[in-house]
């Protein structure tokens, strides 16, 4: 049996997707969004504490978090259990705070990484463990139902139709550097920055719809609607493949679904603050908000 561990949605995704197409005998140990993301793709299962499992378990396959050391924790019990340890990385940024807790490291046996960029930055940032190029199959999954969703028409009316996808950076800020400001900007900010210079993007608006993390509660944003004169849904409850179904554009700071977006075959906008200090994703095609604007005030 492997041993799975997570808290995060992020690698859980891609970890839950790998199990369901490999087959293969899990038990688990969950907490946070994980719990809901092998519910969603592998049904009910039982779970168990974290060193019953590391007990049972031939080796773990663990994701990684920064707002819970439950994954930590697991990589140094494997190795006080002499067991095996593999972590799945999700994301492109931040590789080896993912390892350390307390001033103390806790190192895998091995990471996965799920694309050659993943694997460079891997290479760079974690000497210490071993590198292995495991094709994303979360992404893998999401290509499959983009193609079954292509068949759906389109029925949200004329106009332009956006998903704006936020992420916990006032969480992330606290557990990572203990400062909520540590990007120099929050979500909130980021959120009111691009509805503010949305106008720029052209068009008549059809609306707008607001998705929170997986981490955040769902009327989180709910403040938008209130604040800006704008077609704003910010609490619809439909999954992330949906929404960008139906979308023209996906923005966002620096989250996974921004990927998501680009897979899906979507104009895909990063609206990081200026001055703000998220490392922005390393996808090319991703469009700047900031350069966007100022070529809006150039033109005029």
């Amino acid at each position: 049996m492997i041993g799975v561990v997570g808290h995060d949605a992020g690698a859980m995704e891609i970890i839950s997707s790998y199990i369901r197409r490999q087959k293969l005998d899990c038990g688990f140990c969950l907490e946070g969004a994980a719990v809901d993301v092998i519910a969603r793709k592998l049904g009910p299962v039982p779970l168990l504490a974290l060193e019953a499992l590391v007990d049972q378990s031939e080796w773990l396959l663990c994701g990684t978090s920064f707002l819970s050391d439950l994954e930590w924790r697991a990589i140094g019990l494997a190795r006080q259990y002499g067991k095996r340890c593999v972590v799945a990385l999700d994301h492109w940024v931040n590789f080896r705070q993912r390892f350390t807790r307390h001033g103390q490291w806790h190192w895998p046996d091995e990471v996965w990484v799920g694309d050659e960029t993943a694997a460079r930055i891997a290479r760079d940032t974690l000497p210490e463990v071993k590198q292995t190029l495991v094709p994303n199959a979360y992404f893998m999954d999401i290509q499959d139902e983009i193609k079954a969703l292509t068949v759906l028409p389109r029925t949200l009316g004329d106009g332009l139709n956006i998903l704006y996808v936020c992420e916990p950076l006032r969480e992330d800020g606290i557990a990572l550097h203990g400062d909520e400001r540590y990007w120099g900007y929050t979500e909130e900010e980021a959120l009111s920055y691009f509805l503010s210079h949305v106008g720029i993007l052209g068009g008549h608006l059809n609306r707008i719809v607001v998705r929170p993390h997986p981490q955040e509660t769902l009327g989180k944003y709910d403040w938008a609607a209130t604040q800006f004169d704008l077609p704003l849904i910010c609490s619809e409850k439909k999954t992330l493949l949906e929404q960008i179904a139906v979308c023209d554009i996906v923005a966002g700071c620096a989250t996974m679904a921004m990927v998501v977006g680009l897979l899906a075959g979507k104009r895909v906008i990063s609206c990081i603050p200026p001055d703000g200090k998220t490392v922005p994703l390393p996808h090319r095609e991703i469009e700047d908000m900031s350069r966007l604007i100022l070529a809006s005030q150039t033109q005029h």
